[in-house]
């Protein structure tokens, strides 16, 4: 009974008359909303030296190079090639961390 009565008072499902106004007003909303997702996006201006590694491995349209943290915006191409090599060293430490620890937990 709790929870039909709060069903019931809530701006949803109220037999008020500001339901409709309410529904439209969510309609309306999920609209733009909608066509928003839909929009040309802006493009912004991109840095030259994240252009020297746009032939690199990885880079793919829309993005290209992806560097969030800007690690590379200063970088010649031996600094690249150290970091790539740490990161695929990382990602297979991982990888094999994850599977010692799944055969660990299921041999219990």
């Amino acid at each position: 009974n709790g929870w039909r009565d709060l069903m019931r008072s809530s701006l949803l499902f109220s037999s008020t008359s500001n339901q409709p106004t309410m529904f439209k007003l969510a309609a309306i909303a999920s609209l733009i909303a909608g066509a928003s997702a839909f929009a040309p996006a802006q493009q912004g201006a991109s840095s030259t030296a994240l252009k020297a590694f746009e032939s690199e491995l990885g880079a793919q349209p829309p993005l290209g190079f992806f560097d969030p943290l800007g690690l590379l915006e200063d970088a010649d191409q031996e600094r690249f090639d150290r970091l790539r090599y740490v990161e695929v060293k990382h990602g297979r430490i991982c990888m094999l961390l994850s599977f010692f620890m799944c055969s660990f937990f299921q041999s219990q």
